[in-house]
């Protein structure tokens, strides 16, 4: 990496819980391709401060996670059709004082599925309503997906992302007591099983992932959540947080310094962002 110096472009990321997944990955690819570039990761308790400092200060760009998803599109000065369409954010690219929003987990969600050949229409089962759930339910739209049921806490919200995509709603009782059975993909959009005070949960019961054919955990700290593990035990297709992390990553890394990556590039960035 280069010493530092006045010319040198700046990115971070704002999280409630930031990690150094992301400052490893991009900072690696800094390195190994010597761009001028520097990456840091922050969390705050002053959103609107946060972004008034990367105008204010010319920051490149900004990887927006929870909580901030949907708080800060009040804050940027466009929303590319993507976050847009979502009404959530996860990038914030900065031109000469303009804040343009995107959502590059939506393009990372519908690359992996796209990529695995899998039947659109098996019955799939979104457990979150959040922003990330958002991303998620649009890209199995985008996708093809015909028969998605959309289960949440917040049965306002899990409710209306549901009808904005014209699939299901069904409430955590119903959908994980043992009404609903028979789903091909469970799909996990919460903290449940991330590091932390939720590091030991399971996201869905044992019969209905032994059911499954794909488990899908999007929860990128750890790598192999307690979903994923269980899924691996039932014989299951598996998509983890850990790849997904690392498409939109790239996509985030092309949005600032206008290189695309190669598939070895990102695996090797994502290597080396998990081994400390």
């Amino acid at each position: 990496m280069p010493i530092l110096n006045k010319d040198m472009q700046v990115c971070i990321s704002l999280s409630a819980r930031p990690s150094n997944l992301g400052t490893r990955f991009h900072n690696y690819l800094y390195d190994e391709l010597g761009l001028n570039f520097i990456y840091k990761a922050f969390s705050t308790t002053d959103l609107p401060g946060a972004v008034a400092g990367i105008r204010a200060l010319g920051l490149r760009g900004c990887s927006v996670s929870m909580p901030f998803k949907e708080a800060i599109i009040d804050l940027v000065d466009v929303m590319e059709a993507s976050a847009l369409a979502i009404e959530s954010v996860n990038t914030v690219v900065n031109d000469d004082g303009v804040l343009t929003a995107y959502n590059t987990d939506f393009e990372a969600v519908a690359t992996a599925l796209t990529r695995r050949n899998l039947d659109l229409s098996q019955p799939v089962l979104v457990r979150g309503s959040g922003g990330m759930a958002k991303a998620v339910v649009a890209a199995f739209r985008h996708v093809g997906f015909t028969d998605v049921t959309v289960v949440a806490r917040n049965a306002p919200a899990g409710r209306s992302l549901a009808e904005k995509y014209g699939y299901t709603f069904a409430t955590e009782s119903e959908a994980l007591g043992g009404s609903f059975r028979g789903f091909g993909m469970l799909v996990n959009v919460t903290p449940i099983g991330m590091a932390g005070a939720d590091a030991d949960g399971l996201s869905f019961p044992q019969a209905l992932i032994d059911e499954a054919a794909t488990v899908f955990d999007v929860i990128a700290f750890p790598s192999v959540t307690p979903l994923i593990r269980a899924g691996e035990l039932a014989g299951t297709q598996m998509i983890s947080g850990a790849e997904i992390i690392a498409l939109q990553a790239a996509i985030q890394f092309e949005l600032y310094t206008g290189i695309a990556l190669s598939d070895e590039q990102v695996a090797q960035a994502s290597a080396f962002s998990r081994e400390a």
